[in-house]
């Protein structure tokens, strides 16, 4: 059976994707097709920011693209130089709320110390920031992208404790999405199961599925990265089949595997 998924493909230098190792362990064969783009922006306001550590109480990601705006200031060498002789030690003293393991993976490669990975969502992560910092403290810095939620920094507010966001990325659609869309369809036909990881991948993608699909769109299990997604996919019509227990390649291959089989459960 074959599952599609609207995300980028992992790394080409760390190996084959997760998501794809997970779903052939139960003979599922899975495809990747990148649906967003990213543009970076004030990336020398985001540098200056992290030279001045002394002004945050800590820092929070609850993406992957804003690792990737630091990782893009550390290639010029003299931002390297001053992260790894200094900086780096300062913001490990404070901490680095992340949520998702993929985040934390890229925390870990900058050389600082993720806490909070486990919370799946930016709702649990704001309770679990609320249950270890003071009101009224340093502010936490907050490189996000244009489309960020507000969960967060309105639950942070409400108990009166400092966030400071920078918008560091913008998301567009891919390029060439719509013709990957189309050759993956006609070429592999209608997938047995269709993984949105993004609510900008349902935006994107959709009207393209629904269109190379037709009629055939009903015998389609949708699933959904995490609980975010889901609310997108439902606000436009979809019917959500599976939202992993936690955004992992373990929790969605087995949700997807429960939702084409569920007599087996």
């Amino acid at each position: 059976m074959k599952v599609l998924l609207l995300k980028d493909p992992k790394d080409k230098d760390s190996g084959p994707d997760p998501y794809i190792k997970e779903l052939e362990l139960y003979s599922l064969e899975a495809t990747l097709i990148p649906v967003l783009s990213f543009e970076f922006l004030s990336l020398e306001s985001l540098f200056e920011k992290l030279s001045h550590p002394e002004c945050y109480g800590g820092l929070v990601f609850t993406s992957p693209r804003a690792l990737e705006a630091i990782k893009i200031c550390l290639k010029e060498i003299s931002k390297k130089e001053a992260w790894t002789k200094s900086l780096k030690q300062m913001w490990n003293i404070k901490p680095t709320y992340v949520v998702g393991k993929a985040t934390a993976s890229l925390v870990e490669e900058i050389g600082l110390t993720p806490q909070g990975e486990k919370c799946g969502n930016a709702e649990k992560l704001a309770e679990y920031i609320c249950s270890r910092e003071k009101p009224n403290s340093s502010a936490l810095l907050f490189p996000c992208g244009v489309l960020k939620r507000e969960v967060l920094p309105t639950v942070l507010r409400e108990k009166g404790i400092p966030l400071e966001s920078l918008t560091v990325y913008q998301t567009a659609q891919h390029p060439d999405l719509q013709e990957s869309l189309s050759s993956y369809f006609s070429q592999q036909g209608i997938p047995a199961s269709i993984v949105f990881f993004s609510p900008s991948g349902v935006k994107f993608c959709l009207q393209h599925i629904q269109k190379l699909s037709g009629d055939v769109i009903n015998h389609v299990k949708f699933a959904a990265i995490g609980p975010t997604t889901a609310e997108a996919m439902e606000a436009a019509g979809i019917p959500v089949s599976c939202t992993a227990g936690s955004p992992t390649p373990q929790d969605l291959a087995a949700g997807i595997h429960k939702a084409l089989h569920p007599q087996n459960c």
